[in-house]
């Protein structure tokens, strides 16, 4: 059951809908239904322009706050605006040739799913019982339920499912099933997946696989061997942690430990789709996190030229800032009616650079399907290989703040010869006596 070849070659963008459209912070359940969704369409010619050809958005679901408290899978949530309005959003994305994937939060419901309701209404006689994990009778809890339950990660308000359960299992496919045939969806995040029981997991993606044959799903796992949940790709947490790290202690070794391990000869994730990130909507954004704003730049274009799926932030692509609040992720996920919002962005030049970027690797396999070699490392450079059939690219970064030499080593005599530097339009020759001058804060994309 193999990976679909569109999502190999993917270069998505992450939207978190209830912030950038404005929605307000709770679902009061009666109010009206607003299409705040319809905002988007504006966004599709900002998208096409990146380069951009997936685009992950979600929670959309009916919920209470978040979007990750669900009420109601079969939904649209009403503060985004009704079923017909995104339907009409898939179909603007796939005439622009961009591919839609939808978070699925299976792990766990809010309070107000029907399920839990009906276990606070009807106690021990409720036919929703077993529907939910570790749930214990006779005692209390914080809320005042007369039972126990088990909470994501101690959260009470997330209800954890019991995916063990037949009847789950069943409902969760059938919602499943409504999504691909209602609105056309390409794929799945799978939210906390990291959380979830590995058996229910397989069975949903042979199900979803028997509906649509390329379709793709992606889990979020933070921590772990990302190849024990064999779906078709894990969002890399470790090459997020490395990527700004390396960056801010102004040393690539640590990342190339990390790309070694990950890629090299013989690497873990050789054939592991992974979904690489700088930021999300559950951690700063890079350019908070950055101590150097300047490092957006070569942090950026690894993104691009590492094995992996490459995924933006919106707003990222400009460079927006924001840090979590100690109860809160607004400052993350914040309110972004149009593509004009951005001109005045700190980073104009970065979205240009990121486009530029994308087409590079659209226009040379060898950075989307390249096998990985590290050629050299140092404190501030960093030199590596990919290789795909019988085509090669090396790629060179520097994150110093002053221009850098590099020169392959005596032993490299297969890196001499003439070269196209992709990157910035010009013919080079390696040589071990004559070496290549990178830029501060820049690289070069080495194609033949």
């Amino acid at each position: 059951m193999s990976t679909p070849a569109w999502a190999d070659a993917a270069f998505f963008y992450h939207i978190y809908p209830l912030g950038m459209c404005g929605a307000p912070l709770h679902n009061l359940g009666g109010s009206d239904i607003t299409s705040r969704l319809n905002s988007l369409h504006a966004w599709l010619p900002h998208l096409k322009g990146m380069g951009v050809t997936g685009l992950y958005i979600g929670p959309l679901w009916d919920s209470s706050s978040h979007g990750y408290d669900t009420l109601n899978y079969h939904e649209v949530d009403r503060r985004l605006g009704h079923n017909a309005d995104f339907i009409q959003f898939v179909k603007a994305c796939h005439q622009n040739n961009v591919r839609v994937v939808v978070d699925g939060v299976f792990n766990h419901v809010g309070r107000h799913f029907f399920a839990f309701q009906s276990l606070k209404a009807d106690g021990e006689q409720s036919p929703y019982r077993d529907w939910f994990h570790n749930l214990k009778w006779g005692k209390r809890n914080k809320r005042g339920d007369h039972f126990t339950y088990e909470g994501w990660k101690g959260h009470d308000d997330l209800v954890k499912l019991n995916l063990k359960n037949p009847e789950v299992k069943s409902f969760i496919f059938e919602v499943v099933r409504h999504w691909i045939n209602t609105f056309n969806i390409d794929g799945i995040r799978l939210d906390a997946a990291d959380c979830m029981d590995k058996d229910f997991l397989q069975a949903l993606k042979i199900f979803c696989k028997q509906l649509k044959p390329d379709f793709w799903l992606m889990g979020e796992v933070v921590m772990g061997d990302y190849r024990e949940w064999n779906l078709d790709a894990i969002t890399n947490y470790e090459l997020y942690d490395s990527f700004h790290k390396s960056h801010n202690h102004y040393d690539y070794r640590r990342l190339a430990q990390t790309l070694e391990r990950q890629f090299g000869e013989p690497g873990v994730y050789q054939d592991q789709g992974l979904f690489n990130f700088v930021d999300n909507h559950d951690v700063n954004r890079i350019a908070s996190l950055l101590k150097k704003n300047t490092h957006l730049y070569p942090l950026h274009l690894l993104l691009f030229t590492l094995p992996g799926i490459p995924c933006i932030y919106y707003g990222s692509e400009v460079g927006l800032e924001g840090k979590r609040l100690k109860w809160s992720d607004r400052p993350l996920r914040p309110f972004l009616p149009h593509p004009n919002t951005l001109s005045n962005a700190p980073h104009p030049s970065l979205l240009k650079h990121i486009g530029q970027w994308a087409r590079l690797r659209q226009q040379h396999d060898v950075l989307v399907y390249g096998s990985y070699r590290t050629l050299r490392v140092e404190k501030h450079l960093l030199c590596f290989e990919r290789q795909y059939q019988e085509r090669r690219a090396v790629i060179i970064v520097n994150l110093s703040a002053k221009n850098r030499q590099w020169a392959p080593s005596p032993s490299q005599l297969a890196l001499h010869g003439d070269w196209n530097d992709v990157l910035n339009g010009e013919k080079v020759t390696i040589s071990s006596d004559k070496p290549l001058t990178i830029y501060s804060n820049w690289g070069k994309i080495l194609c033949r």
